[in-house]
């Protein structure tokens, strides 16, 4: 575990992008040689490097500090209804390998197979120094998935099945697990554009749809880790239905298939989405209807003047959607409702391995968004 001074830097880096030693003393509040203390240390770690000399303003030439990409790696291992992946992601964040496979639906014995030889040819990629340097893994898989029917598959195993101890056979590194719509929220934290507000809701629509919680710039998860369940939000009108049964792309996938198109290709894969509008914007519509009903109840509760919407889909389809539910927001008013500001996730359809990845990285590297920067 890193001291928290250093996290602390660390943390400005990792958002700031290259920041001099000076800069990083008045943005911390640390000493100066406080600061140059703790960037010799982080240097001589190889979590850190200089930069070249910038010349040319008043005072003394400054040299900037950026993180080393090559300092340290984190593995993600993503679990979803349809497919598995696992990824590696160096110290900037970059995916430096990815593995995936595809099934009708998910069992442990499938997913553990997938792990053991992912999880093998990766490490044997790198170098013995890289093997050195890896974090740790994180794992983003549905809480409760035996609760949820996929395709008809049973998935009553998951219930007793303990993915952490059976990974901790196959791998001698720290194992985080998370919800992994949370995860594809803390992967927006960590990796998306830094100019998000401090509370927001976040929506992640996979083959099922989810969500993540964000308050104070923290995320928050709940005594249960499951909260920002998004996808048990009753909706009102009709039978009862709540939005996982409206705005998932399981929905989307069963129209493909009443129309007798066979789709073999994952959601993620954003070069497959050629749908012909008499499929598609049926889906848009009545999924942006159904988030603005959830954006409606979730902002009584909590005042949020921002939600933010993510998924496996293109840039092309998440802007849409957004629009149309910004739509149906706007047009049906509630008295004593503020509403809030929409807009587009910045991770796209990596946010749920990518959030995995996060968790080794938050847990040795980072501390929490508000620890400078107060002004």
């Amino acid at each position: 575990m890193r001291a928290y001074n250093e996290r602390l830097v660390l943390s400005l880096i990792r958002r700031s992008g290259p920041t001099s030693k000076a800069e990083i003393a008045r943005l911390t509040g640390l000493s100066a040689q406080t600061v140059s203390v703790i960037m010799r240390a982080l240097e001589a770690d190889g979590l850190l490097k200089k930069g070249a000399r910038v010349r040319g303003r008043v005072g003394q030439p400054s040299v900037p500090i950026s993180l080393n990409a090559e300092g340290a790696f984190f593995l993600g291992l993503k679990v979803g209804r349809r497919s598995v992946a696992l990824i590696l992601t160096d110290f900037e964040g970059q995916v430096t390998r990815r593995s995936s496979e595809v099934y009708a639906h998910p069992t442990p014995a499938a997913v553990m197979e997938f792990a053991r030889r992912a999880l093998q040819d990766t490490l044997a990629s790198l170098t013995a120094d890289q093997q050195a340097r890896v974090a740790g893994l994180g794992v983003a898989l549905p809480f409760g998935m035996w609760e949820w029917e996929v395709a008809g598959g049973d998935l009553s195993a998951w219930q007793d099945f303990d993915i952490e101890a059976a990974l901790a056979e196959v791998l001698d590194l720290p194992i985080s697990i998370c919800n992994d719509t949370s995860a594809a929220c803390g992967a927006e934290l960590v990796f998306g554009a830094q100019n998000k507000p401090r509370d927001f809701l976040y929506f992640y629509i996979g083959y099922f749809v989810g969500g993540g919680l964000v308050l104070d710039s923290k995320l928050y998860t709940g005594k249960s880790g499951n909260a920002g369940a998004l996808g048990s939000m009753p909706l009102v009108g009709g039978v009862p239905r709540q939005l996982v049964d409206v705005a998932s792309l399981a929905v989307l996938e069963a129209a493909l298939q009443e129309a007798g198109e066979t789709r073999r290709a994952p959601w993620s894969d954003l070069a497959a989405w050629e749908l012909s509008a008499g499929i598609l914007d049926p889906w848009l519509d009545s999924t942006a209807e159904a988030l603005a009903q959830a954006v409606r109840a979730a902002t009584c509760l909590i005042d949020f003047d921002t939600v933010m919407i993510d998924g496996s889909f293109p840039e092309t389809i998440r802007a849409d959607l957004v629009a149309r539910t910004r739509r149906h927001l706007a047009a049906q008013p509630l008295p004593g409702f503020t509403l809030p500001a929409l807009r587009e996730g910045t991770v796209g359809s990596d946010a749920r391995a990518l959030g995995a990845a996060s968790l080794p990285l938050s847990d040795r590297f980072l501390v929490d968004r508000d620890a400078f920067l107060k002004g």
